[in-house]
């Protein structure tokens, strides 16, 4: 690990002394204005209103820093030109790359019957009702860390698992807890996860040893997890609407653990994050076409995906679209026309988080030019991390605390990455930890508190499901959502006891960006 930044940030300066201050009506204090007014809109609009959108809260973190403008002492200029700095920090734009790769990588994975083959194999291993959440959380945790994205692993399994799960007889709000808490384990342990990539970038780590370094507190979380959801299965009362459920899933579909297993070995073996997502894709993309091929020559019954992974609809009436529709990409419609396919959705699915993490750095570099972070900094440096131990429990807690307010998961975490990284270089703290603690509350506590934008994801599939499921309302299951919980007071013990806390990378990142 690179040991000349001061931040975390790479060769982003995040320093106090970079750039021009900015002073503020309210001294420093002021200067967490726009930061402050966004985790109120956000608390408000997914804790209060339950409104799980995150161009709401990209508005509202562009209303929170028009406002922090109005506190600005002389020329607004500097405050708008620190908006502009902030924006093009190196630690978004790495993020951002990652994050479109691992969109595309995402939907070939769920475009190619992906779950459907892990819905198989629960179908072929007979597992009664009260099994079920034990078996969902371990298909959905492999999920999730297939593809990358929690969000994607809650939504998925919450449409196919969920009613399945209900029909067999589990408990509902057991099985909605267990989706959950695998995809808690996916979003912390995969390497194409955000929070993963975000962590580790900014720790100025590489994503493959934050990965391995992590997966001893994962897997401690997850044996008890499992164990849990075992013993509560048969505790808790069964669905009232247990019934014989005929489980539509395809065995093909579990070709694609091959391309799960590629990208992570790559990403662990060292190799830069989007050769090995790109990697991952092309080997999706070969099962997916390659069986749609078999099926039209009648080897096989049917394929992984029918319709092409990037579709151009073209208009019919004009232009030189008509001289192109012999191939298997280009479809001519009469009316608009348009762009579609895994290829684009996986991409353009991450869309608005992009611009509001591009927000969310700009408040971050306003609070420190305005000296509002070098104040909290000082407090917490002087006052309360006095020691290594204290210095990792406020970590922990404060980490926790600020993503139990930011319902994006990926957004809190890059708002409280830059005092992750201070506090740990203080104390010589290796960055594949730092990264750790970071990642542990992140990927979480999005998955427990109702307002989590996990939680009411999942929860906006399931009313899409068909009447007659019993649905689950998202304030019953947070004490259910058993990795996340155990994943936090792990790391807790962790800091408090100092257990697997290391000063010196056992590895060199050769670039930021390779994480």
């Amino acid at each position: 690990m690179s040991t000349d930044q001061t931040d975390g940030f790479g060769d982003d300066p995040m320093a106090d002394d970079d750039g021009p201050n900015i002073e503020f009506y309210g001294g420093p204090a002021a200067s967490a204005i726009p930061l402050a007014l966004f985790v109120v809109w956000a608390v408000f609009q997914s804790g209060v209103l339950q409104v799980s959108d995150t161009t709401g809260l990209v508005i509202g973190m562009l209303g929170s820093l028009v406002v922090g403008m109005f506190f600005t002492k002389g020329s607004w200029a500097t405050y708008a030109n620190t908006i502009f700095e902030g924006m093009t920090q190196r630690v978004a734009a790495t993020a951002i790359v990652a994050w479109l790769w691992a969109g595309m990588f995402a939907q070939l994975l769920q475009d190619g019957g992906f779950v459907e083959g892990l819905v198989w194999a629960a179908d072929v291993a007979s597992i009664s009702g009260p099994l079920f959440p034990a078996a969902t959380f371990l298909l959905a945790a492999l999920f999730t860390t297939g593809i990358g994205t929690g969000y994607g692993g809650a939504i998925a399994f919450t449409s196919l698992f969920y009613p399945a799960g209900v029909l067999l007889g589990a408990n509902p709000v057991l099985l909605f807890g267990a989706i959950l808490s695998g995809a808690v384990f996916g979003d912390n342990i995969a390497p194409v996860s955000d929070t993963t990539i975000v962590s580790a970038v900014t720790q100025d780590a590489d994503i493959g040893g934050v990965v391995a370094s992590r997966f001893k507190y994962a897997v401690v979380a997850a044996v008890i997890a499992f164990v849990g959801y075992v013993v509560a299965g048969f505790v808790m009362p069964g669905s009232e609407a247990a019934g014989s459920a005929a489980l539509d899933g395809q065995p093909l579909g579990l070709a694609h653990v091959v391309s799960m297993l590629v990208v992570i070995g790559l990403a662990v073996a060292g190799r830069h994050i989007v050769e090995a997502i790109s990697w991952g894709i092309i080997v999706a993309l070969v099962f997916n076409v390659g069986s749609t091929v078999l099926a039209s020559w009648g080897v096989i019954e049917t394929g992984l995906q029918s319709a092409p992974a990037l579709l151009f609809r073209a208009p019919a009436s004009g232009g030189l679209a008509s001289a192109f529709e012999w191939l298997p990409f280009v479809v001519l419609v009469e009316d608009g026309g348009g762009v579609t396919g895994s290829l684009y959705s996986g991409a353009a699915g991450f869309f608005p988080l992009i611009v509001l993490t591009l927000l969310i750095v700009a408040g971050a570099r306003i609070m420190i030019q305005g000296g509002g972070f070098a104040a909290i900094q000082s407090f917490l440096l002087n006052r309360v991390a006095t020691t290594v131990r204290r210095a990792e429990t406020t970590m922990v807690l404060g980490t926790a605390s600020v993503n139990a307010m930011i319902t994006i998961n990926t957004a809190a975490e890059i708002a409280i990455a830059p005092y992750i990284a201070r506090i740990g270089e203080r104390f010589n703290v290796n960055g594949y930890r730092r990264a750790n603690i970071l990642d542990a509350n992140t990927s979480a506590l999005g998955y427990i508190f109702p307002w989590g934008g996990g939680v009411l994801a999942a929860y906006g599939a399931m009313q899409g499901i068909d009447e007659g499921i019993t649905t689950v309302n998202p304030i019953e299951v947070w004490p259910f959502v058993f990795h996340g919980w155990i994943l936090f007071f792990v790391f807790l013990a962790a800091a408090l006891t100092g257990f697997g806390l290391e000063y010196i990378s056992d590895r060199e990142s050769e670039e930021v960006a390779r994480a």
